[in-house]
């Protein structure tokens, strides 16, 4: 599977791809239409659910396909820096570590973005330009989403006009959990609207904040009924973040999504992955739930500022026989 593929090409007609738009299109005609699709969906096994998970990450990888494995988790990193002193000549440095994560090794693959808030976009787009690595940008007021949408979707374009080629929103979870659907659902098909032509759309769900799986999986599908690109766990702001089992039931969100509408939606797990080990657990559960057709960095990423460093670790043990340490990787 190439590390870069071609993006999906269904054009969006009021957040539902014009392909599909006659099958889902009365779904969201309404709140109370939207209300009984969500809450018809089956409910989840939390039990069954957890226990595939589990079972899943207990698969054996050999050298060969650790080696793979290994570049191709580099390869689907958001290489993330989300914090108050975030200033221009950390972004850079962050920019040209995505670029060559190893400047030791340039067959090192880089990784697919890097993710910053919008103020920081220019200097991001600057730091890897010509190269494919690609600009993100938190935005709706990240991460608490408590925001006039007037609020949010001038965020979103100020990251859009500096560059941005991904948005990653939040979404309102306090109108979600409060069975305001289709407020939420407007918000993301206005903000899909604000990223325009030039920039894909992740929308995150702050599942650590959702309570139940399933919300989880009501809320994936109203993300990708409202026209989300990708759908993603965290902002890794809260106590619990991106896990195998919610990870899991995203990606069997997407499976059936596609299986009714045609359009492939991607998955983006963020906050807590932090080692190699950890990276391999999720390949597995995307391998083994909705096969190769995800297994690119156009489809599933990792929202991470520290996992990088492990991988490149453990890259280095494999070419050379020895564990190098952190010391032998820059630090984020």
């Amino acid at each position: 599977m190439p590390i870069n593929a071609p993006s999906a090409t269904a054009e969006r007609v009021g957040g539902v791809p014009g392909a599909q738009a006659h099958a889902l299109a009365d779904v969201t005609a309404s709140d109370g239409a939207l209300r009984r699709f969500l809450h018809g969906l089956p409910g989840v096994d939390a039990v069954g659910l957890e226990a595939r998970a589990a079972s899943l990450g207990t698969r054996s990888i050999k050298t060969t396909s650790k080696a793979y494995a290994i570049d191709l988790a580099i390869s689907m990193v958001d290489l993330t820096t989300l914090e108050g002193a975030d200033t221009p000549g950390k972004v850079r440095a962050l920019g040209a570590k995505a670029v060559h994560p190893d400047p030791t090794d340039p067959a090192t693959p880089a990784t697919a973005a890097v993710c910053v808030y919008p103020d920081m976009v220019a200097v991001a787009k600057e730091a890897v330009v010509g190269s494919s690595v690609k600009v993100a940008s938190v935005a709706t007021a990240f991460p608490a989403g408590r925001a006039a949408l007037s609020v949010k979707l001038a965020d979103v374009r100020e990251a859009v006009a500096a560059g941005a080629d991904e948005i990653d929103m939040v979404i309102d979870r306090g109108a979600f959990l409060a069975g305001h659907y289709l407020k939420v659902y407007d918000e993301i098909v206005a903000v899909r609207e604000a990223c325009g032509a030039s920039a894909r759309l992740k929308v995150i769900f702050e599942t650590g904040e959702l309570s139940t799986y399933d919300n989880i999986r009501r809320a994936s599908w109203l993300g990708m009924l409202a026209g989300a690109d990708f759908i993603k766990t965290s902002t890794g702001k809260v106590a619990v973040n991106a896990t195998p089992a919610n990870t899991l039931l995203m990606l069997e969100a997407v499976r059936d999504f596609r299986a009714q509408t045609g359009v492939q939606v991607g998955v983006k797990p963020a906050g807590g992955i932090r080692t190699s080990k950890d990276a391999i657990k999720f390949l597995v559960l995307v391998n083994e739930t909705v096969g190769g057709d995800w297994l690119d960095n156009h489809w599933f990423r990792f929202g991470a500022s520290s996992l990088l460093n492990d991988l490149l670790m453990q890259r280095q043990k494999l070419a050379t026989g020895r564990y190098s340490g952190p010391d032998y990787v820059t630090v984020d």
